[in-house]
C-alpha cells in the first residue's frame, strides 16, 4: 500500500507509527508542519509544509490556508491508497477538506475532550473532520462516547493502542554512568516524571510533593523529563521550595534514551489532568516493572490496578502523591511486585506490534471496499 500520513513528524508517536508500516514494506509519506529531528524513521518520505513569507516575514493571517493548499497538492501528486491524520483538530479537519477518501483520522485525546469546549469553532472544525472521516481509531475506550457524542459514527471506531516495544522497554540493570552524568548518589531511591512542562499535566504537583517526600526520605531524588511553557516557572517553584539541587529537570530525553533512564529509576509519576487513553510513557514505565502512580481519570483504572501495580491519585493533590511516593520508596519489595505486575499487564494488553498489525487490518478492509 502507498500510505500518506498527515501528522506531527516531531512526535515520537507518529514516528513509531510510521516506521511499522515502512519496516513491514508499505510505502509511507508523511505530511507534516515539522521535521523529524533526530533518528528519523528509515524508508519514509517526509514532506514539509513550508509558511507563507514575505522576505524573511510569515504572513500569519494567510499561512493556513497557503499550508492547506500544499496539502491538496501533495496528496493530489502522491496519489496514495489511503490518508490517515492524527489529530482530529488540526491535521484531521485539514485532511478532510482535502475530499480525499479513504480517510483515516486517530485523535489523540484533548484534540476531542479539551478543544472543543473552546470555542465553537474548534468544535465544528472537529465535528466536520470526524464526520468526513471513512474509519477512527482511538486509544481509549472513554474516547469512543466522546467521539460518537461529537457526530461520529459508532460503527466505524475501533480502539487501536499505541503500544509499547516490550523488547526495547524491559527490566535491565541501572545505568551506572548514567547516574553519575546526572549527579545522583549511587544508592539514592529515583523518582521520574516524563510528562511535557505544560499546564495540562500538572507538573506543579509534584514539585510541590518532592519536599514532603524528602522530610521522611531526604535522599531521594527527581527526575524531570520533557520541555513546555512552564519549565521557567517550575524550576522558579523548586528554588523557593529550597529542593533544586534535589529536583533534576533534564530536558526533552530522546526516545532512544528513555529505557536507561526509567530502569534507573525506582518509581514513575503521572500527574496529567487529562489524557486520552492510557499515556504512553506510563505504559512504557510499567514494560520496565516500574510501580507507577497516576491520576484517577479517563481509562487509567483499566490500565493500573489501585494497590497491586501501583496508586491512583486524585487530581492536584500533592500530599496524597508525597504519601504513595514515600509508601513506594520504604518498601523494596513492594515495589517489585508492583512492576512485575505492570509488566505482564502490558506484555497481554498493549503490545505495539500486535496493535500496529490491526492497523494494517483496518486500511486493508477500507481499500477492499
Amino acid at each position: 500500500m502507498k500510505l500518506c500520513y498527515l501528522a506531527d513528524a516531531s512526535s515520537i508517536h507518529t514516528q513509531r507509527w510510521v516506521k511499522y508500516f515502512a519496516d513491514v514494506g508499505h510505502e509511507v509519506h508523511v505530511i507534516s508542519q515539522k521535521p523529524f529531528g533526530a533518528n528519523p524513521p528509515t524508508n519514509v518520505s517526509l514532506h514539509l509544509l513550508q509558511p507563507l513569507k514575505v522576505g524573511s516575514t510569515t504572513i500569519k493571517g494567510a499561512n493556513l490556508p497557503f499550508q492547506i493548499l500544499q496539502i491538496h497538492q501533495n496528496i493530489r501528486r502522491l496519489k496514495p491508497h489511503l490518508l490517515h491524520a492524527h489529530d482530529a483538530l488540526g491535521y484531521g479537519f485539514w485532511g478532510a477538506l482535502c475530499r480525499f477518501h479513504p480517510f483515516v483520522i486517530t485523535p489523540w485525546g484533548s484534540d476531542v475532550v479539551v478543544s472543543p469546549g473552546k470555542s465553537w469553532f474548534f468544535k465544528w472544525s472537529v465535528q466536520f473532520a470526524l464526520k468526513n472521516a471513512d474509519f477512527l481509531t482511538c486509544d481509549a475506550d472513554h474516547l469512543v462516547g466522546t467521539l460518537t457524542a461529537l457526530g461520529a459514527n459508532p460503527n466505524k471506531i475501533q480502539v487501536i493502542y499505541f503500544g509499547v516495544d516490550t523488547k526495547k522497554f524491559a527490566p535491565a540493570a541501572p545505568d551506572g554512568n548514567l547516574r553519575a552524568r546526572l549527579g545522583i548518589a549511587a544508592n539514592a531511591p529515583v523518582v521520574i516524571s516524563l510528562r511535557h512542562l505544560n499546564p495540562i499535566y500538572d507538573i506543579e504537583s509534584l514539585v510541590r510533593a518532592a519536599p514532603l517526600v524528602l522530610e521522611k526520605i531526604p535522599d531521594a531524588r527527581f527526575i524531570i523529563a520533557g520541555n513546555g511553557t512552564l519549565r521557567f516557572q517550575l524550576e522558579q517553584l523548586a528554588t523557593a521550595l529550597g529542593i533544586a539541587e534535589q529536583l533534576k529537570f533534564v530536558g526533552a530525553i530522546p526516545n532512544h534514551e528513555l529505557p536507561d533512564y526509567l530502569t534507573l529509576s525506582d518509581v514513575y509519576v503521572s500527574t496529567s489532568l487529562s489524557d486520552g487513553g492510557l499515556a504512553a510513557s506510563t505504559a512504557e514505565a510499567m514494560a520496565c516493572a516500574l510501580p507507577v502512580i497516576i491520576t484517577d481519570f479517563g481509562d487509567n483504572r483499566q490500565w493500573v490496578t489501585d494497590g497491586k501495580g501501583g496508586f491512583l491519585i486524585p487530581l492536584r493533590n500533592p500530599a496524597v502523591l508525597a504519601d504513595k511516593i514515600v509508601y513506594l520508596l520504604e518498601n523494596a519489595e513492594t515495589r517489585r511486585q508492583f512492576g512485575a505486575f505492570n509488566r505482564q499487564v502490558i506484555l497481554e494488553r498493549n503490545d505495539y506490534y500486535t496493535e500496529m498489525a490491526k492497523v494494517e487490518r483496518i486500511y486493508q478492509n477500507l481499500l477492499e471496499v
